[in-house]
């Protein structure tokens, strides 16, 4: 269930406890979140490590550690609790799932050791759930459903019917994107819940086909995406109702095909080909895993390489100096554009509205995106002056 790996430096460093900075990426590693996380999470932060030690050269040791979390909140928190108590884990990363991620938020804070997310999207962990010590890193509901909301009045599509994953993620999605749409002029006509890792959709898309909105959302992802844009061709939606993924990634585009998704526009953290630092990075990590990162691989390796970074800037691995240095510490890195972390732990970046490229457009494997537009990270997501973390002086 366990593996390790890490990489070899002198043996005690002052503030640093036992000598040793490990890191924890807790993660899914076969079930329907894998292909978006899982062992490609745990080889971009591998690919972190490496790097920071041979650029940085710290005097302290870094070990990565993974397990597979199995969508469990109860798994996920029991694996966190050993890691942090006995496993002298720092920090962990990843925890995908919504659920998983909002439970091991609690673990940490009780054991006063580092989380920081780069699977979840629940805005929880920025308002009710907020903690001093996590970071919300990659991208969260209210910063995809406000990206997506655009195409109200860019392509006047105003009416929209949601099939939604029956978990936190599910209703975030949904809530997020109902208030950002209202924003823009547009009106929700309805809302269906499947359950998670269902295999028959035909109820619930027949549901959002009969409701005659311009938009049916997908408020799901991972296999359940797959599985609902799959069932919406079988069905014939397409192109008589517009089909807007509210969490896809390149990973369900590169599984369907241009053909298959071509006019899709979806909401991105990071696109692989965006410039020549992320084509740079992401052609090492294409090398060493076999496709193209996602926002998630990528975070991984983000925050994993921050995260070090601002360890060895203040010579310690306790929790709240590491934490006072990320807030105060600038991102521009491979994944991330003008990132800036919060007092709400939500890390600020750029965003990005792609379109999916039509198959006579695509180039070569993996060219699938059309940057539409350029979110800057304060329009992306939520205010802070709208917060609920009782971190933030209002």
């Amino acid at each position: 269930m366990l593996t390790a790996a890490g990489t070899v430096a002198p043996a005690q460093t002052q503030g640093i406890s036992d000598g040793t900075v490990k890191i924890g990426v807790l993660t899914d590693m076969a079930g329907l979140f894998s292909d978006i996380a899982g062992a490609g999470a745990v080889t971009a932060a591998q690919m972190a490590i490496d790097d920071f030690v041979e650029n940085e050269k710290p005097s302290f040791k870094v070990e990565l550690v993974s397990a597979d979390h199995q969508n469990k909140p109860d798994i996920a928190t029991g694996i966190a609790r050993q890691w942090y108590d006995t496993g002298n884990v720092d920090m962990i990363t990843d925890v995908i799932n919504s659920g998983v991620a909002l439970a091991v938020s609690s673990v940490a804070e009780s054991k006063n050791r580092m989380l920081i997310v780069t699977g979840s999207g629940s805005t929880r962990l920025t308002n009710e759930q907020c903690s001093p010590n996590a970071i919300s890193y990659t991208w969260d509901t209210y910063s995809y459903a406000n990206g997506q909301s655009r195409i109200v009045k860019s392509l006047g599509l105003d009416t929209w019917y949601f099939v939604a994953v029956d978990y936190a993620l599910g209703k975030s999605l949904v809530a997020e994107a109902s208030d950002a749409i209202a924003r823009s002029g547009g009106k929700v006509v309805g809302t269906v819940y499947h359950p998670i890792s269902t295999t028959d959709l035909s109820s619930f898309l027949l549901q959002a086909q009969a409701s005659k909105a311009k938009v049916i959302g997908f408020a799901n992802a991972g296999a359940d995406l797959l599985n609902s844009i799959k069932s919406a061709q079988d069905f014939g939606i397409t192109p008589g109702q517009t089909i807007v993924p509210l969490v896809g990634t390149i990973t369900e585009v590169n599984a369907l095909g241009a053909a298959a998704t071509q006019g899709m526009i979806l909401v991105e953290p990071f696109y692989w080909d965006l410039d020549d630092l992320s084509r740079q990075w992401s052609r090492r990590f294409f090398a060493k895993f076999g496709k193209m990162p996602n926002f998630v691989q990528a975070g991984a390796y983000s925050a994993v390489t921050s995260y070090l970074k601002a360890v060895q800037a203040v010579k310690t691995d306790e929790a709240g100096a590491v934490m006072k240095q990320l807030k105060s510490t600038p991102i521009n890195d491979m994944f991330a554009r003008n990132g800036k972390i919060r007092a709400d732990g939500r890390m600020v970046h750029d965003m990005y509205l792609v379109q999916v490229k039509t198959p006579r457009e695509v180039k070569e494997k993996w060219d699938y995106y059309n940057v539409k537009e350029i979110i800057p990270g304060d329009e992306a997501f939520q205010p802070l002056s709208t917060s609920r973390c009782r971190l933030v002086t209002q």
